[in-house]
């Protein structure tokens, strides 16, 4: 109880209690930032993310000053990076909270800004404001911490919805980013219809344009057109720890696959535990498999290389008389799953989880391959194909068919799998390309140029190879053409708010100090 005295000298008692106790508001912080991550897989209730951050939002808007106001966004974020994350856990112990509290700060200004336009009772043009500032800061933190040193671009709000058609055709316009926009854009919408009355019609008629907006790209815009199918074949050996084991459980399958008309058979990341210039025998055996089946293998590379030094992942193309000198390199690795960044200082990591022992080397460019009936192919390695711009400039490079070799083996038995999966179908959607999500250990799958499934998923409890018939995609999506337009405009619309707030305040201070001179 804590006493304090009223006006004409009268005691009186407040119990402090409820949103009051810091530690109580930083708990329901925590938990308003995770409610987001229930729209991801595996739960994959994605209508929930249309209100999900309605409740972070009317919290940090209630804030009793811009400071508490960013503590909200900052455990905001941090709570919403350990539940769409939480799989990490038994890999980094500690370590993941350590990450997502410095993570977490990318919604600092979020935080600040929801507290600056919605505190109090904001007139309709502050409320329109709103409805344009909030969801362009929330674009502002997932560009930040997209940057592949910080983490790269897993659980963007926008993934939530790669079921959802209207969602993936929006993608085709303004890749995952207009999907983000415009999800916060109707929970800010919501949050003002709950909490400020004289700003519900603006709220109506933001939904409103979001609703026709969707309805607009959905019923007028471009569409890939079909430019026929091809054949490829999926090879998921299962969880397999030792590498030459896994190789040949993967030789058993592909033997399945002889006389099935194929394009390209697919291996997982991870699938070759060997390099294979240092091991003719193993190039010898892959190039048997290729003539068995009559189509070149895509197989991955985890090996030190013989012809320089250090640990790479590799996309290697084999062909019937052997590997074809394609070959794609891993640019964008894991951290701390397949480096520790600034191991000088981090490198203890490795002593609390399963952090990598040992940095891998980054591939230098990326590669455009090209199959034996003219059909290019752009590869990439497990979580490249979380970057939206990866897949993009692929196909800007010429590719038709876009393949990601992934490994999840760690995290089988969690929501990592199907998360991964589900990215497939944005790339998909956003560059009118197919794409192949090949594993080692589920869940593989198969998505086509609209972002639509192709045949069906191979689970986590799967060992076993299936072939694919494949559309491809015909045309240039507008993402493609126009890259991530919908985050120049955020970025733009921030920049004119901050020039705007430092007009004023500079008139504020010349105008006192005016008032202060005799």
């Amino acid at each position: 109880m804590r006493m304090s005295f009223g006006r004409g000298g009268r005691r009186t008692g407040r119990r402090r209690g409820g949103l009051a106790s810091p530690w109580t508001r930083g708990a329901v912080a925590l938990a308003a930032g995770a409610l987001p991550a229930l729209a991801f897989p595996e739960p994959s209730l994605w209508w929930l993310a249309y209100a999900a951050l309605v409740p972070w939002i009317l919290l940090a808007r209630s804030a009793p000053t811009g400071r508490r106001a960013t503590l909200d966004g900052w455990l905001g974020g941090a709570g919403f990076l350990l539940a769409v994350h939480h799989w990490l856990m038994p890999s980094l112990h500690v370590f993941i909270v350590v990450l997502a509290a410095l993570l977490g700060l990318v919604w600092v200004p979020w935080g600040w800004l929801v507290r600056r336009l919605l505190h109090g009772r904001p007139g309709p043009a502050r409320a329109t404001a709103a409805l344009v500032l909030l969801p362009s800061a929330w674009l502002l933190a997932e560009l930040v911490r997209s940057w592949q040193y910080l983490g790269g671009p897993w659980g963007l709000l926008g993934a939530s919805q790669w079921q959802v058609p209207p969602a993936l055709r929006l993608a085709s316009v303004g890749g995952v980013w207009l999907v983000s926009f415009l999800l916060v854009v109707v929970n800010v919408a919501l949050a003002l219809l709950i909490a400020v009355a004289g700003a519900r019609r603006v709220a109506l008629a933001a939904l409103t344009v979001c609703t026709a907006v969707a309805a607009g790209v959905w019923g007028w815009a471009p569409v890939p057109g079909r430019a026929g199918t091809v054949r490829i074949a999926v090879v998921q050996p299962g969880v397999i720890d030792v590498p030459g084991q896994r190789f040949d459980r993967g030789e058993r399958l592909t033997r399945q696959l002889a006389g099935r008309d194929l394009d390209l058979v697919v291996w997982g990341e991870s699938s070759v535990g060997q390099d294979l210039a240092a091991r003719p025998d193993l190039s010898r055996r892959l190039a048997a498999l290729s003539r068995l089946v009559g189509a070149d293998l895509l197989v991955n590379v985890d090996a030190r290389r013989s012809d320089r030094p250090g640990i790479y992942k590799s996309s290697v193309l084999v062909g019937p008389h052997g590997p074809t000198g394609e070959r794609y390199d891993k640019m964008r690795l894991v951290p701390f799953g397949e480096y520790i960044p600034a191991r000088s200082l981090l490198g203890w990591a490795t002593s609390v989880g399963k952090a990598a022992g040992e940095d891998r080397r980054r591939g230098a460019e990326r590669v455009v391959m090209r199959l034996p009936d003219g059909l290019r192919i752009g590869p990439l390695v497990c979580f490249e194909s979380a970057f939206p711009d990866m897949s993009r400039n692929l196909v800007r490079d010429g590719a038709r068919l876009l393949v990601v070799q992934s490994a999840t083996s760690t995290f089988q038995h969690s929501w990592a799998p199907a998360q991964h999966a589900s990215l497939a179908a944005l790339r998909a959607a956003e560059t009118w390309r197919p794409m192949v999500h090949a594993t080692l250990s589920g869940v593989s799958a198969v998505f086509g140029p609209r972002g639509e499934p192709v045949g069906g998923r191979m689970g986590t409890d799967t060992s076993a190879v299936r072939v694919y018939q494949v559309p491809l995609g015909r045309g240039t999506s507008p993402y493609v053409r126009t890259g991530p337009w919908t985050v120049y405009g955020s970025l733009a619309a921030l920049a004119a708010f901050g020039a705007a707030e430092g007009a004023g305040a500079l008139r504020r201070r010349r105008g006192s100090g005016a008032a202060a001179r005799p």
